[in-house]
Formats: structure tokens, C-alpha cells, sequence
């Protein structure tokens, strides 16, 4: 019997977590689908858009309360649809754990564990780690800041829930100075400064935790890339942030009046950075597009090791764009005991015949054609 998770005073204790069932109606371009899993290795094949990504998506959906790809969520109910509903089966040490989501267009989501409803989405965010690598990943390199910064913090809020919170309080008082520095007349001084107080606090415990994030995950991810580019390059990640200049709070008084001309905030925490090199060059300006890959797929690796336990891990069209010891690299690494259950997609059926012949693990095959999946 495998290990799960429990939860003890609002702390979560990480384990290994099995998706056994999941079941899928109007999702994307998937009209219905139950699907049996493997505990180890569960193998989606079929053409580029004919719904493998979905898949994993829905299996991604359960774990965050949203889609990978989409935030909005009338938008992942299938054409000509009223409603979606996912619902995954999830193995535990004491008893199963049942998890839903549904919703009907034009009205809120409904997501439930073993029935009950959640009264907050946040409470769910952490009981389900998964680490997904994807094509869009990209975008943490040649992306806006943002990305970057999403990248932490999706990492964070699987393992602490107080994040969360303190992002909230950050982001909301972040939006409601910039709405007074838009205004035409002088901002009230009482009550910038209590808005910019609340920042400074959140702010910095924010980058307490986005650094140790960094300074963990930096080792991880740089000995990952190493193995799989047979250490033809040498990369690195540094984390940049406002709050390295000294007190956040002296950082964002010091230029207000700079802030009061522009219409909004220039320092805090919202202007974080992950600077990403390959041979002390930027990485999204010299890397090649296999490099590319490699980076983003060594630092989800890296995301996998931090998150503690073994979190599900959903690779989708992880081998494009990647030499041939590349390839070999990453099948050897996922076909490991280190990793847990595993979700990949791929055109190639060669690929994932490699990955199974080097694994004695248990593993199920999909063939997925126009959103309709069978079982090979």
C-alpha cells in the first residue's frame, strides 16, 4: 500500500500520492473518459491536438482548482457544452480520497473532497503535489518577469499554505496604493503608510521563502542539467529581488514620489526576478532551443526534489527539440524509483518504448484520437 498525506494543524505532511481513477466529461475537446491508471507509468500517445495534453491537464486541474494552460474556466467546457466534471480517485494509506470538481457555464466551480465541498479553493492547493514539465515552459525563460515569479510561487504554495495568505495581503495592498498613486490629488500620507507597511511585512516573508526556494532548488536543478547534457554546459539561477537593497519598507518609501509621477509601484516584491545564464550569458538570448529544454526540464526536476515525497509528475512532450543523449538521459532518470507515478505524452511511440523497456515498472498505454481515449 502506498503512503499518502495527512494534515495536522493546518500543516501538510507530503507522501507519495496515487491517482487510481479519473473520470472526465466535457472537459476541452474530451467528451467522456474513466481512466484506470498505473501506479507507476501512464503512457499517452496519439498525434499533436488530439487531446493527450487534456488529459494531463485534467489530472493538473485536480491538484490546483484550474487549468495549466487556461484561467479561465468556462472557457475548459467542451463546445457546445453546459458543464465539465473531473473527478480523480486517490489512493490512500487509511482511506480513499475522492476528488470533484463541476461546474455549469454562467455559474461558480464546485470542488469537493469526499464530498465536501471546500469553503475556500485555498485550502485544497498542497494536498495533491504535482510537478508538470510542458512545452510552455519556455516561458519561464524567454517570458515576462511574471512567469518567473509564478514559477516560486506555485513551488511555495504546495508546501505552505500561509504563503498564500501573505501573497493575498501583499497583492491587495500593492492594488489599492497603486489606485491612490493614480489618482489626480496627493495620496492621504496616513494611509499610505499603512499600505506600504502591510507590503513591507508580506513582502519580505514572501522573499524569505522565494530565497530559500532559490538556494535549494539551485544544486538540484544544476546537477539534473549536467546529467542530461553530459555536462557540455555549465548553467546557473540567481534570484534577484528589491528586498536585497535593505528594509523593504525604506525601499519603497525611499522613491514614493517617483511612484506618485508614474501612476504606480516600481519596488517590491511584485518586481522579483530569476536570472537564468548558460555559460555566464543570458540563457533565453544564447541558448539553443534543445538548451532551452533542457534548463526548464532540469529545474521542474529540481521542483520535484524540493516539494519533498513523491509528487505526481506530468511530462508532456517532453522529448521534442532534444538530441538523441538527451532523450536517453531523461528516460534513464524517469524510469528511476526516484520518481513516483508518472504521466507522459508523446507522438513517438519509440520514446516511451524506451522508457518502459528500461523500467521494470508496472505501466498502462492510451491512444488518445480527437479527444476520445482507448486503451492499447
Amino acid at each position: 500500500m502506498q503512503t499518502f498525506f495527512v494534515f495536522k494543524q493546518e500543516k501538510q505532511y507530503f507522501c507519495t500520492v496515487i491517482l487510481e481513477k479519473l473520470s472526465i466529461l466535457n472537459y476541452k475537446n474530451i467528451a467522456e473518459a474513466t481512466l484506470e491508471l498505473s501506479p507507476k507509468m501512464n503512457c499517452l500517445i496519439g498525434q499533436n491536438g488530439v487531446g493527450k495534453t487534456n488529459v494531463l491537464d485534467a489530472v493538473y486541474y485536480l491538484s490546483f482548482c484550474r487549468s495549466s494552460n487556461n484561467p479561465i474556466d468556462s472557457q475548459v467546457i467542451r463546445h457546445g457544452q453546459d458543464f465539465f466534471m473531473l473527478e480523480g480517485v486517490y489512493e490512500g494509506e487509511i482511506d480513499e480520497e475522492v476528488i470533484s470538481c463541476a461546474m455549469k457555464r454562467g455559474m461558480k466551480k464546485h470542488f469537493r473532497r469526499n464530498k465536501k465541498e471546500y469553503k475556500r479553493l485555498s485550502e485544497h492547493i498542497g494536498l495533491i503535489t504535482i510537478v508538470m514539465v510542458s512545452p510552455n515552459d519556455t516561458l519561464l525563460i524567454d517570458g515576462s518577469s511574471e512567469e518567473r515569479r509564478r514559477f516560486m510561487d506555485v513551488v511555495i504554495s504546495q508546501q505552505d499554505r500561509s504563503y498564500i495568505e501573505e501573497l493575498n495581503r501583499y497583492n491587495k495592498a500593492l492594488q489599492q496604493r497603486n489606485t491612490l498613486l493614480k489618482q489626480d490629488q496627493s495620496p492621504d500620507p496616513d494611509v499610505m503608510a499603512i499600505l506600504e507597511e502591510q507590503m513591507a511585512h508580506s513582502g519580505e516573508a514572501i522573499y524569505r521563502r522565494r530565497a530559500k526556494l532559490v538556494e535549494q532548488m539551485v544544486p538540484l536543478f544544476q546537477q539534473y542539467y549536467e546529467r542530461i547534457s553530459g555536462g557540455h554546459e555549465q548553467v546557473s539561477l540567481n534570484y534577484v529581488s528589491h528586498c536585497q537593497r535593505g528594509p523593504l519598507l525604506e525601499v519603497i518609501q525611499r522613491d514614493r514620489w517617483k511612484d506618485q509621477a508614474i501612476g504606480y509601484s516600481l519596488h517590491g516584491i511584485h518586481r522579483d526576478d530569476l536570472e537564468m545564464q548558460i555559460d555566464g550569458h543570458p540563457m533565453r538570448r544564447e541558448g539553443s532551443q534543445g538548451q532551452l529544454k533542457t534548463y526548464v526540464t532540469s529545474l521542474k526536476l529540481a521542483q520535484f526534489k524540493v516539494l519533498g515525497g513523491k509528487p505526481i509528475l506530468l511530462l508532456d512532450d517532453i522529448f521534442d527539440k532534444l538530441d538523441a543523449e538527451r532523450v536517453e538521459q531523461i528516460v534513464k532518470l524517469v524510469a528511476d524509483d526516484e520518481f513516483g507515478q508518472i504521466f507522459i505524452t508523446d507522438t513517438n511511440r519509440e520514446h516511451l518504448d524506451q522508457i518502459l523497456s528500461a523500467s521494470s515498472h508496472d505501466y498502462r498505454i492510451f491512444h488518445v484520437k480527437d479527444g476520445e481515449i482507448t486503451t492499447c
